[in-house]
């Protein structure tokens, strides 16, 4: 007959409480460094985890929400079954699909180009300015943009000497996305570069030495070199930028889009504040979990790829 040996518990006695308080005192500045930020991620992050209840709750505003009564699952069949959720749901698939496709590229191929500008002063200027639209809000973005593409704005003039008729671009629902897309590369394309830039400085110069040494041209450099080095980067940020997939900047849509084009512009975001406008806020979070859920399952989806792909990549 087996006998199972059970370990004894060991407990802390007070020489061991002793030198875990004196391994705080030790490192107590940065412990208080670090104090500030765990709190408001637990603020900001954590705490309205709470709030979630609501989703599953009849909410009312003077029961609060563990008073108010549980309604189950009635607010997402509501919520999927509301007017306009699934023009709204396609629509955001449409434009995250498409800034997947071309915006999240773009700040990589800045970066690759700007690293073969050898002229460092042009480089500079180049990557000054493209860092600028990301420190204006949307608020002004827009202006300068309803500004720019209004019917006598600088694109209707200049399209003008070739003959043009001049067109109210934000107006019409066929230019819409072709607008948010373009706008969004211009707002995002120099401050997303930044990461890049920084695994391109890491890449060990001797490899390109050794390259042209063997014939290499500046392509294959790029090819074999550059993408390979940076290509763990580029997978972590794809991971991070999929995760949101459902979140496709509310700031921007809801300041582009105008009633001609709420059509093609109404997006979650937009339409769970419609709903909130009018109190909903059990059918709002809702909307919010399962933007969440869809970014789990795509991420958890996403990284499980990667690692098939290549163990040592991935988030996790």
């Amino acid at each position: 007959m087996e006998t199972t040996v059970t370990a004894p518990r060991v407990r802390r006695g007070p020489a061991a409480w002793k030198r875990l308080f004196r391994s705080y005192r030790t490192h107590s500045g940065l412990i208080l460094m670090f104090l500030p930020g765990f709190l408001i991620f637990l603020l900001f992050d954590y705490v309205p985890i709470y709030g979630l209840l609501i989703a599953f709750k009849d909410y009312q505003m003077l029961e609060g929400v563990w008073g108010s009564p549980w309604v189950g699952l009635e607010h997402f069949h509501r919520l999927f079954s509301g007017v306009g959720f699934t023009d709204a749901l396609r629509n955001t698939v449409v434009i995250s699909l498409l800034k997947l496709a071309i915006v999240f590229p773009a700040p990589v191929i800045l970066a690759l180009m700007l690293n073969e500008v050898r002229i460092v002063l042009l480089r500079k200027t180049i990557q000054t300015l493209s860092y600028l639209p990301h420190f204006f809000s949307w608020v002004i973005l827009s202006g300068i943009l309803f500004g720019f593409l209004g019917e006598d704005g600088g694109l209707n003039q200049a399209l003008g000497w070739l003959g043009v008729t001049p067109v109210s671009w934000l107006l019409f629902p066929q230019y819409f996305y072709g607008i948010v897309i373009a706008s969004d590369i211009w707002q995002g394309i120099g401050w997303g570069s930044i990461v890049y830039f920084a695994a391109l400085a890491a890449i060990d110069p001797t490899l390109y030495d050794a390259a042209t040494v063997d014939g290499a041209s500046r392509w294959q450099q790029i090819w074999k070199i550059t993408l390979p080095s940076i290509m763990p980067t580029v997978i972590i940020m794809f991971l991070l930028h999929i995760s949101g997939f459902l979140s496709v900047g509310f700031d921007q849509i809801y300041n582009l889009m105008t009633p001609t084009t709420s059509g093609v512009g109404e997006i979650l975001d937009t339409y769970v504040l419609r709903k909130l406008l009018t109190m909903d806020y059990s059918l709002g979070t809702a909307a919010g979990i399962f933007k969440s859920l869809v970014g789990l399952i795509l991420v958890v989806t996403a990284n499980r790829l990667v690692k098939w792909y290549d163990e040592d990549q991935g988030l996790w």
